[in-house]
């Protein structure tokens, strides 16, 4: 069953394999100009919205048919080009239009005796990306 995407990297649960978030986050901000006045309070003024964030973690493992360096090359793909790429969670696309991956970070937990991950944990960071 599928769970979600980021462009071409599914998120899904089957008997073959297992692709999940973890700890997802997302987080907004309002922008304000802030105008000094001459022996006054300041005044603040809004001057609009910066794009949203998202946050989160994926467990890879092969034991549940994750590709671990398969998955960190789109990742980083995305991430090198600027790609603006498409979220879904659920049944919902998330954001005004798409995400472009700002960072990535990839742990290594367990390996087998030739040094091939048997275990990662990506954590990735988004924008979002609106059209002009």
């Amino acid at each position: 069953m599928v769970v979600g995407c980021l462009g071409d990297i599914i998120f899904q649960v089957s008997e073959e394999t297992t692709e999940t978030l973890q700890g997802t986050e997302w987080s907004g901000e309002a922008r304000y100009a802030v105008h000094q006045r001459h022996l006054q309070n300041a005044l603040t003024e809004f001057t609009g919205i910066e794009p949203d964030k998202i946050s989160f973690s994926m467990q890879l493992t092969p034991l549940l048919g994750a590709d671990i360096i398969g998955e960190l090359v789109k990742i980083w793909t995305y991430e090198r080009s600027g790609e603006a790429v498409p979220l879904v969670i659920g049944d919902k696309p998330y954001g005004k239009y798409r995400w472009n991956i700002l960072k990535h970070s990839a742990k290594y937990e367990e390996s087998d005796v030739w040094g091939n991950p048997l275990l990662a944990v990506v954590d990735v960071e988004l924008q979002e990306y609106l059209r002009s």
